[in-house]
């Protein structure tokens, strides 16, 4: 692996995915990934869990980006003395809103997003150990506060999240950066030629909301046929 996502989900991490593979880190590990084939959700239980390496999750791929992967940033850094690290940053206050439009309100929020995904909960139990795994990380970071969850304390746990990786990755190796600095601080980082090209710009926040409601929808859509 030659380079290690670090930054926190909503945090233009698709547009990271697709600028890393225009510059030859392909295929770039997302959470697309794992919705692409929810069977991921076990292996990364069991990296969760202490009983598996994530880097063995991660074998063939030259780079990573958002969660699950980027939860295990330290131990990915590790695993990988030479790869470089990449903290993507965002403002606070525009990260805590998108939060609550996706992922916040995927768990917590009384929103067709949250009451389709609870439904799906009930008879798909991949789709239950995803949702279980992915509050348990939350939580173990101490980004979310279940319902309660304020946008102030989520704008002031990402900061807290941030300085976090400051400390753990010396600054020789690590880099941060939005969409907005363009392809030269991160081609200068990874000591690659700049593409003649405009960096790609992906808003998956509505994405995010279709996708999680219209699988669902269909897996549910499945079973009541398969009762009939």
């Amino acid at each position: 692996m030659k380079l290690i996502g670090a930054g926190l989900p909503r945090t233009a991490t698709l547009t990271q995915r697709a600028a890393l593979e225009i510059l030859g880190l392909a295929p770039c590990y997302h959470m697309q990934n794992v919705f692409a084939d929810l069977s991921e959700t076990s292996r990364w239980r069991d990296a969760l869990d202490g009983k598996l390496d994530p880097a063995e999750i991660l074998t063939g791929f030259p780079a990573m980006v958002d969660w699950p992967g980027s939860y295990f940033y330290r131990e990915l850094a590790e695993a990988y003395p030479d790869a470089k690290v990449l903290l993507s940053v965002r403002d606070g206050a525009a990260w805590a809103e998108s939060m609550r439009r996706t992922i916040w309100g995927l768990f917590y929020d009384d929103t067709l997003i949250r009451h389709v995904s609870d439904a799906r909960t009930k008879v798909d139990p991949v789709w239950a150990m995803y949702i279980d795994m992915m509050k348990e990380m939350w939580h173990r970071t101490r980004l979310l506060e279940e319902e309660g969850t304020t946008p102030e304390f989520m704008a002031a746990a990402m900061e807290r999240y941030n300085d976090e990786v400051r400390r753990a990755i010396p600054s020789e190796r690590l880099l941060e950066w939005s969409p907005k600095d363009g392809w030269e601080p991160l081609c200068r980082f990874l000591d690659t030629p700049v593409p003649d090209l405009p960096l790609p710009y992906v808003n998956d926040t509505q994405q995010f909301i279709d996708q999680i409601t219209g699988f669902s929808v269909e897996v549910l859509r499945d079973r009541v046929l398969g009762d009939e």
